[in-house]
């Protein structure tokens, strides 16, 4: 299921722009800040730098026994 798993990177500020959280349906291999990060809020010279900061981390879940939890409790 693909809401069953994201990338999630947590970017922190940077120069004039503020931190953000991204998140995005991708596979484990393509969790990156240049993957994710979408519109990328600095201009080329300093995506390098901009995504050095960021920390993205690939999480699976099931949603299945999420739901089924809710209900028994």
């Amino acid at each position: 299921n693909s809401e069953d798993v994201r990338c999630k990177c947590i970017c922190p500020p940077y120069k004039d722009h503020s931190g953000h959280i991204y998140n995005k349906n991708v596979s484990q291999k393509d969790c990156d800040c240049l993957h994710v990060v979408e519109p990328m809020p600095v201009p080329g010279p300093d995506v390098e730098a901009y995504c050095l900061r960021c920390e993205c981390k690939y999480e699976e879940r099931s949603s299945v026994t999420i739901k089924v939890n809710v209900v028994l409790l």
